[in-house]
């Protein structure tokens, strides 16, 4: 009877480490390994907090900003979106922010863009929630194969010559839109 009890505390313990172990993982190791992986790729970024990262930072610039009055300015981004605006300004171009435990990398080189959006195999997608896959279908949420055919399908409607073609009406619909502004 002792040795069972035994054992049974003994199992008990050592699931409840593991799960300790599990916990600690998600929210202190593998942030803090992503963030050394990130500065050694030359990203730069805020030091990862435990469990909420930049959101609540986030959530107090944003009250800030939307207890000042609106500029009229075409400078939107501080209003909209400060926290990002003070990271690029401070980090640069290439740069991450924290979800949480997630880290969010931005990007702003046109030819790194263009890189990540052309290799689908190499960049792989972060898994999105099954309520989210069911909405958002399309070339931007495809992997691998489907990825590759749909962007064969997609790519000769955004060919130079014919994006050339379209500019007239481009030009007549925004000067139809500044008349009636």
């Amino acid at each position: 009877m002792e040795a069972l009890l035994c054992s049974v505390a003994l199992s008990c313990a050592v699931i409840a480490l593991v799960y300790a172990w599990k916990i600690l993982n998600r929210v202190w190791f593998r942030p803090k390994n992503l963030e050394k992986c990130f500065r050694q790729q030359g990203f730069k970024g805020n030091s990862y907090r435990v469990l909420l990262g930049d959101l609540k930072e986030m959530r107090m610039m944003m009250k800030e900003a939307n207890s000042r009055p609106i500029n009229f300015s075409n400078d939107i981004v501080p209003r909209v979106l400060p926290f990002t605006h003070r990271t690029l300004k401070n980090y640069g171009q290439n740069c991450f922010v924290w979800f949480g435990p997630r880290p969010a990398v931005i990007i702003l080189d046109p030819e790194v863009i263009k890189e990540i959006l052309s290799k689908s195999y190499i960049f792989q997608k972060p898994a999105g929630n099954a309520f989210s896959r069911l909405l958002a279908r399309g070339l931007a949420s495809y992997e691998t194969d489907k990825w590759a055919k749909h962007r064969k399908l997609i790519n000769p409607a955004f060919h130079v010559e014919k994006l050339k073609l379209m500019v007239p009406s481009f030009y007549l619909s925004c000067a139809e839109m500044l008349n009636k502004w």
